[in-house]
């Protein structure tokens, strides 16, 4: 088809920000960028033409190059080729934003997932509680800083004596 898309051919905010929001991140391409938490906003600007908001997970990400070509690649498919993604930085990414979907899909490929979003009051924290995916025992310790991408660190396991990736809460 060559010229422009005709609007009755345009697909909706919405269905737009589901076809983004399924888009698997590339660095952990077991979560789709809206169960990770960094779809936001899928809506017309002020000049009506369509933005898409992604918070990145942190700054200097090396997948945001990539996760925003696929965004405008889904923005052309869905008949607005003149759609903008937008990089908000406030308020910044943090792990509370992965869904419990998430959760699961890291923790069935063997990545720890953050502990779950903290409550409104204050609780106290068990320091090294995070559970082993392989084993569940949370008898876990640090093993590395840096783990298979920059979002993620090494932990070890003294139960089953396995490490293994954690996301890690910026």
């Amino acid at each position: 088809m060559t010229g422009p898309i005709p609007a009755t051919a345009r697909r909706s905010a919405e269905e737009v920000r589901e076809r983004v929001a399924a888009l698997p991140d590339p660095e952990l391409p077991m979560i789709g960028l809206g169960d990770l938490g960094v779809v936001g906003s899928v809506a017309p600007g002020a000049d009506g033409v369509l933005e898409v908001e992604i918070t990145p997970t942190y700054l200097g990400c090396p997948a945001l190059p990539e996760i925003t070509a696929a965004v405008r690649e889904v923005l052309t498919a869905c008949g607005h080729p003149d759609g903008r993604v937008r990089h908000v930085l406030t308020p910044p990414w943090t792990t509370d934003r992965i869904t419990a979907e998430g959760r699961r899909a890291l923790a069935a490929h063997g990545i720890a997932p953050p502990v779950t979003p903290a409550p409104e009051s204050p609780v106290p924290v068990a320091l090294g509680a995070v559970p082993c995916p392989h084993c569940g025992s949370r008898a876990t310790r640090p093993h590395s800083a840096f783990g298979p991408s920059r979002c993620q660190s090494v932990l070890w396991c003294t139960a089953c004596r396995e490490p293994f990736p954690h996301l890690t809460a910026l």
